[in-house]
């Protein structure tokens, strides 16, 4: 497993702030860089590359390790889209749906790992 690199005070308070409309270029980059720790903690593995640029990307998903050159099974998307996945806000088929997400590879899929937001403590 990855070591975090964002605590979880510093990712919930950046993620609150976005969610509340007063993120800042700042506060979203940590709530999604955040939200990629959570999910390769909730689901760890090197099959799925998943991109959300600028901000960052992590591997993910149990299955065939990837080790050089263009990962099989990518999945990418913009940080609203990414953050609005993983709160719950938008659902995985509706994002395909509206080309908000693209997805390539037989693997490159995070239905049913989503939303994954940790509640308030």
């Amino acid at each position: 497993m990855a070591k975090r690199k964002i605590s979880i005070e510093d990712g919930q308070a950046a993620l609150t702030a976005v969610v509340a409309g007063e993120g800042g270029r700042s506060n979203l980059a940590t709530a999604v860089r955040f939200l990629l720790e959570d999910l390769a903690e909730l689901a760890p593995g090197n099959s799925v590359e998943v991109r959300v640029p600028p901000f960052g990307a992590t591997q993910c998903v149990p299955g065939p390790r990837h080790t050089r050159g263009t990962p099989p099974n990518v999945i990418e998307m913009d940080p609203e889209t990414w953050i609005a996945l993983a709160t719950g806000t938008l659902e995985w088929s509706d994002a395909l749906g509206a080309a908000r997400v693209i997805a390539s590879g037989s693997r490159a899929n995070l239905d049913g790992l989503l939303p994954f937001v940790r509640p308030r403590v």
